[in-house]
């Protein structure tokens, strides 16, 4: 499967792991990269000193490829980058920041560099970076997101008509139909996050996993725009939210009420009351825990089978 994207990253198949807060530890990105795709040790949620564990232990369980997330509001994101370029990470996924501010001197040790985004506008700023890639991530994604609610279906088409650069689709892919679907709109690679939440090597609680499983169309919905907009299951913590929305709640008691340390508790402690639990819509069609490996070949084989499809199925119009 040779692209732009598996020539990039020297990866087998352009399926990249999502960097996620609480879920995405170096068990899971190992695990990715020797399935073929590309893993990501998410560090928004590390200390450096775990971060640098985390890399240290991803090198050791794997030979192949991998990325970090380096989310640009991190407090010691300094510390981040130069863990990042100690170890000889060989890709950064950078996200929630001005991609300028780190890209020159990431490249400058020969790091690939690519930044999420989640409208055309900041897919241009990234190219205009210099960003090696773009991940576009539609309304549909789970955890933090775009205000303007543009879904995957409109935003990949919209960005890869305005770039050069490759182009990775997020937002609501859980499948190799979907897949598809995204390399059709225009799009050189799949970043996927929800699915591999519900996998053994996910550091996420067995709690927060089992949620995931359960839940249904509907079950999830964005919310917290006039603070940074997040995708949550709908529990009591989510409730609680929307009564403040109810009494009409400044956006200094809507920062009250979140507190600090609310994904943790709900996502990695298991606290499934009081905890923010972030997903995508996508958590509808997942309905068991499964490993990653057994993930990353299932997606693939349904992609290969839906081209094969496409290419045999007679149409009429």
């Amino acid at each position: 499967m040779k692209n732009r994207i598996t020539s990039l990253f020297n990866i087998e198949f352009p399926l990249i792991q999502a960097g996620m807060i609480w879920c995405s530890g170096w068990e899971l990105a190992s695990a990715v990269s020797n399935a073929g795709g590309l893993g990501i040790i998410g560090s928004g949620s590390m200390y450096p000193a775990i971060l640098e564990e985390h890399i240290l232990k991803c090198k050791a369980a794997t030979d192949k490829p991998f990325a970090v997330n380096l989310p640009m509001l991190y407090p010691d994101i300094d510390k981040h980058v130069a863990t990042i370029i100690k170890h000889k990470v060989p890709i950064v996924f950078t996200s929630a920041g001005n991609p300028k501010t780190w890209t020159e001197e990431l490249k400058s040790h020969g790091i690939i560099v690519v930044h999420v985004v989640s409208s055309v506008k900041f897919a241009l700023k990234a190219q205009e970076a210099g960003v090696d890639a773009v991940v576009a991530e539609g309304f549909e994604a789970g955890g933090h997101n775009g205000r303007d609610e543009t879904t995957t279906l409109c935003l990949i088409p919209m960005v890869a008509e305005a770039v050069t650069i490759p182009l990775i689709a997020a937002g609501g892919i859980g499948t190799g139909r979907a897949m598809l679907a995204a390399m059709h709109l225009g799009a050189d690679g799949v970043q996927i996050g929800s699915r591999f939440v519900a996998t053994p090597e996910s550091s996420a609680h067995q709690n927060f996993k089992q949620v995931v499983v359960e839940a249904k169309e509907g079950d999830t919905l964005l919310t917290l725009k006039e603070l940074t907009p997040v995708r949550l299951v709908k529990n009591e913590f989510f409730h609680q939210i929307e009564k403040a929305y109810e009494n009409c709640a400044t956006t200094e008691e809507l920062k009250t009420l979140l507190g600090r340390g609310r994904a943790k508790k709900g996502m990695f402690e298991g606290d499934l009351t009081e905890g923010e639990l972030e997903i995508g819509q996508i958590s509808g069609l997942i309905h068991e825990i499964k490993p990653a490996t057994a993930v990353v070949k299932e997606i693939i084989a349904e992609y290969r089978t839906a081209i094969l499809a496409q290419q045999t199925e007679k149409f009429i119009f």
